[in-house]
């Protein structure tokens, strides 16, 4: 077996911290009304601002090229479509990988509400359908449910990302709890202002009790139905916020710091208590 001298073990005990200190960001934009190219301008450009560090995880509001629009026929895309490609070119140029909502055609032709994600590379990772749809908006009239979680790698963090109306239903964060321990859930969201303060108590709600991360995004500005408040947060395991872009349009950061968290799983393993009877399969 060789032998690794001291300053090769050095580097080596280095690059596992640095993994274990990973960086997230919450990108806060108005939308412009099913204007694709509008929005997609306008996400580079605060990107660009922001800088984000390369390999930094960086979400998108939910629906983020369009707004929260009931007109599929008009904005939903084939998979690769345009918002996908933009998406990829993107995570591509800054060297990020990507969290960003999307209205997509599935295989059998209907509409998703989706969450996509791609690689540093640009390449697609995962894409999750968003399980509850918004019954007083009627989405589901309009869109097709998602039928299961979704769970990802970043780095060497496990992230499950969740879309909005998801946020109150603590019976689909559990259940992925359960089966995957993610330490990162992301919810990428058009959350009305009227309701922001039920936003913020959920997320951290969400993080206490899945003992996780949680990277929120939500975007500002109005549509023909609502106003929207922001608030996108970074919030600790312990239900704390350690960032919140407040009502502006910016790119909030935050770094995690992923050993205490699983060092507070190991002293406190609440989610090794989960029973099946409480969690949908």
């Amino acid at each position: 077996m060789p032998v690794r001298s001291p300053l090769c073990a050095a580097r080596i005990f280095l690059r596992f911290i640095y993994l274990l200190a990973v960086n997230v960001a919450a990108l806060q934009m108005d939308l412009a009304w099913e204007d694709k190219p509008a929005n997609f301008s306008k996400a580079r450009e605060i990107l660009a601002a922001a800088t984000p560090q390369p390999g930094s995880l960086v979400a998108l509001p939910e629906m983020f090229a369009t707004g929260f629009s009931m007109n599929p026929a008009r904005i939903a895309e084939p998979v690769g479509g345009p918002t996908g490609q933009f998406l990829s070119d993107l995570s591509r140029e800054f060297q990020i990988y990507i969290v960003a909502g999307a209205a997509v055609r599935g295989t059998d032709g209907r509409p998703h509400n989706k969450a996509l994600v791609f690689s540093s590379e640009g390449q697609p990772l995962a894409a999750y359908s968003k399980m509850r749809l918004f019954s007083p908006g009627q989405e589901g009239d309009h869109y097709a449910a998602g039928e299961e979680s979704v769970v990802f790698s970043w780095h060497e963090c496990r992230v499950a990302p969740f879309i909005c109306y998801d946020l109150r239903f603590p019976e689909l964060f559990r259940a992925v709890a359960a089966r995957h321990r993610p330490e990162l859930m992301v919810v990428i969201a058009n959350w009305p202002e009227r309701r922001a303060h039920h936003w913020v108590r959920l997320l951290q709600a969400r993080a206490i009790e899945n003992q996780a991360f949680v990277l929120a995004v939500n975007r500002i500005g109005s549509d023909p139905y609502f106003t929207y408040a922001g608030r996108s947060l970074v919030i600790d395991p312990q239900g704390e916020v350690i960032a919140d872009a407040g009502t502006a349009a910016k790119c909030l950061q935050a770094t995690l710091d992923l050993a205490a968290l699983r060092s507070y799983r190991s002293g406190l393993c609440f989610l090794d208590d989960l029973r099946p009877c409480s969690i949908i399969t």
